[in-house]
């Protein structure tokens, strides 16, 4: 059984431009009981996932399942509102189905963020008005809320921004 007295998680999500029309994303995930990565092609400009895998190298005390044939289940499947709902719906509702699911969606919310970029590096410099850009954002595309640790739940930047309702 894993310590689960000392606990650490580790996740990190890339996304490379790998030509004209498609990108890729890709999220790792490392704590004491489990270790994945997943990764999608993303087909632009429409945001359809084109292809989808990834691996499970540890998991302590969880069902097995075919990784390759549970993420190909997300394959058409076009990043945008409702995604959440739409990933739910195809991957499987068992507890490794969950963690593959929120893995797929860390590689969308990637993709979101990597167009959003160049907007939220133009964000003033003064402390006040930053933090005033960065609520009206949030306010304006709910799904920036809790997508990176700058725009989590607690975090000055989204003080007194409502959660998006699930």
């Amino acid at each position: 059984m894993a310590n689960i007295l000392c606990f650490s998680r580790n996740r990190c999500t890339a996304v490379e431009q790998i030509d004209e029309e498609t990108l890729r994303s890709s999220c790792f995930l490392q704590d004491p009981l489990r270790e994945i990565s997943v990764e999608i092609r993303v087909k632009l400009p429409d945001l359809e996932i084109i292809g989808a895998g990834g691996k499970m190298m540890r998991s302590v005390g969880e069902e097995k399942i075919d990784v390759g044939q549970a993420l190909q289940q997300v394959v058409g499947v076009r990043i945008g509102p409702g995604l959440r709902k739409i990933l739910g719906g195809v991957m499987g509702k068992s507890a490794i189905h969950r963690h593959f699911t929120f893995m797929v969606e860390e590689c969308c919310n990637g993709v979101i963020l990597a167009f959003t970029k160049e907007v939220l590096l133009s964000a003033p410099q003064d402390k006040w008005a930053e933090k005033k850009y960065f609520e009206n954002r949030v306010r304006t595309n709910p799904r920036l809320y809790n997508s990176c640790a700058a725009l989590a739940p607690g975090s000055p930047l989204v003080e007194g921004v409502e959660p998006p309702r699930e």
